[in-house]
């Protein structure tokens, strides 16, 4: 069972439940993957929204690579999710989310904190 407050989450690829987390480990391959000089520019490339087929491959891959599994994104990329791309994007977009905690909007009934 996936633990949020560890960076854990569950999904459904390739026809089984599997844990992704993304460990230091796997943000340092991200990083690389990416031409990232930190993780606060990592953060940054994907606050934008926007997300490749590429870069989800990679994000899945370096996600249950962090949770212990031997898999590379080649394989990775031939996992099938249930819900098709959206399916994809959904996993990426929660596992970031655990790893980098979700950034609310500021306004001035949610001010931010100093």
């Amino acid at each position: 069972m996936a633990n949020r407050y560890r960076g854990e989450i569950e999904a459904e690829l390739g026809g089984k439940r599997r844990t992704l987390c993304l460990t230091l480990g796997a943000l340092a391959e991200l990083e690389a993957a990416f031409g990232a000089d930190d993780l606060s520019a990592l953060a940054e490339r994907f606050a934008s929204g926007r997300i490749s087929a590429r870069d989800a491959i990679r994000v899945i891959g370096a996600g249950l690579r962090g949770a212990g599994e031997e898999i590379s994104d080649e394989e990775t990329a031939q996992l099938a999710s249930a819900d098709a791309a959206a399916g994809y994007v959904r996993v990426v977009v929660d596992l970031l989310s655990a790893t980098f905690g979700v950034v609310e909007k500021h306004t001035p009934q949610n001010p931010r904190l100093p």
